[in-house]
């Protein structure tokens, strides 16, 4: 199940110095893995980053999941936080998780 954990758009003036003219929308998911959490003994809480760019003539969504991340929910928000504060798009979110694995979070 994923569950809406909040969104926000690039900041136009980061957009701005890309040489991007339309806005770029983030999307961050928490996923809740109830019934294989209890099945396969792996992680309860995962996380799903969506991008969505709406460009003049269409619309192209790029997303990263990463299903089994922690067993404890509050470390998967603070993860989040981190994603949404500093506005993570998916193409580096493992590479961001990764960091944050080696500050001692969970995974």
């Amino acid at each position: 199940m994923n569950i809406f954990f909040g969104g926000t758009f690039i900041r136009k003036e980061e957009l701005e110095k890309e040489g991007i003219e339309y806005p770029i929308k983030l999307e961050y998911y928490k996923i809740i893995n109830e019934d294989e959490f209890k099945k396969k003994d792996k992680a309860k809480y995962g996380i799903k980053v969506v991008k969505t760019e709406y460009m003049k003539d269409d619309t192209k969504i790029e997303d990263e999941t990463i299903k089994y991340l922690c067993s404890n929910e509050q470390k998967v928000d603070e993860i989040l936080n981190i994603l949404k504060e500093n506005e993570v798009t998916p193409i580096i979110t493992k590479d961001v998780i990764s960091d944050i694995s080696k500050s001692s979070f969970c995974i």
